[in-house]
């Protein structure tokens, strides 16, 4: 199994932790959105808010190390309907039906924008989208080694995998995540279709243990690790020494990059926020 596939990665860690019984967020509750439950966490303090977007199959208790740095700062990490204890909805599961439901949501809750996006793997790309169709509302969009908008095509593509990856997949990735996956494409064509992000922090944090592999499957995955910077003109990357799963791994590089986002949309100096 190639350890560079970002859905594969993601998936099999996320089934590691659960297994190993990570606890959910000490503030989570259950929501109502009309006749949708919807898992949440949320604090709220005189920031902007800072909303964690969870990659494929992941839930928001991938966020667990990087929320106890941000104590003093407004954050809203939820489950993406069929997630955790959030509903399952009938609506297609692209990354315009997702960007909808998730500003719909915040709207209820009433956070205000400027929003931080923060999105790891699939749910970098959603933030990526949410950016682009609304850019009035972001103040800085942060991206954990996100999946980029052409991730299944060419070597990344499903069918280049091998015979042991499908099946692993196959047998994990079900439910709202498979559907998601399936329309990963739409969601893919959906960001390239509108006009990148300009005027905003952009932070790329790329996992940089992955670039230690060398195959044909490998070499395409880094190679689109490299090209999210391109899409995001002025944007910092940030190379990770870490898998994946940076979040688990290493969550101080993810709260550094808010603390530094926050500190730009306030206009505060950094010094302030580097604890």
């Amino acid at each position: 199994m190639n350890r560079n596939n970002h859905f594969i990665a993601a998936v099999t860690l996320l089934a590691a932790t659960l297994l190993s019984g990570c606890a959910s967020l000490p503030n989570a509750k259950l929501e109502k959105l009309g006749q949708q439950q919807v898992e949440m966490a949320l604090t709220r303090h005189g920031t902007p808010p800072v909303v964690f977007e969870n990659g494929l199959g992941g839930r928001m208790e991938w966020w667990a190390k990087v929320l106890p740095g941000l104590t003093d700062t407004t954050t809203f990490a939820y489950n993406r309907p069929g997630y955790g204890n959030s509903d399952a909805v009938t609506t297609p599961r692209d990354g315009q039906h997702i960007v909808d439901e998730l500003r719909a949501l915040l709207q209820a809750q009433r956070m205000k924008p400027p929003y931080i996006l923060v999105g790891h793997s699939l749910g970098g790309l959603y933030m990526q989208l949410y950016a682009r169709r609304y850019p009035d509302e972001v103040g800085a969009l942060i991206l954990v080694d996100t999946a980029h908008p052409r991730q299944l095509e060419g070597e990344g593509a499903l069918e280049k995998q091998s015979l042991l990856t499908r099946g692993l997949l196959g047998a994990l990735v079900t439910g709202s995540a498979r559907e998601e996956l399936d329309l990963l494409p739409q969601t893919g064509r959906q960001v390239l279709e509108l006009p990148t992000v300009t005027g905003k922090p952009v932070f790329v944090l790329s996992a940089a243990k992955p670039l230690e592999e060398q195959s044909p499957v490998a070499d395409d995955a880094n190679t689109k690790r490299r090209d999210i910077a391109r899409l995001y003109p002025g944007a910092k990357q940030i190379w990770v020494e870490s898998g994946h799963a940076i979040p688990l791994e290493k969550p101080e590089a993810i709260i550094a990059a808010i603390r530094e986002a926050l500190s730009l949309v306030q206009g505060k100096p950094l010094e302030t926020s580097t604890r």
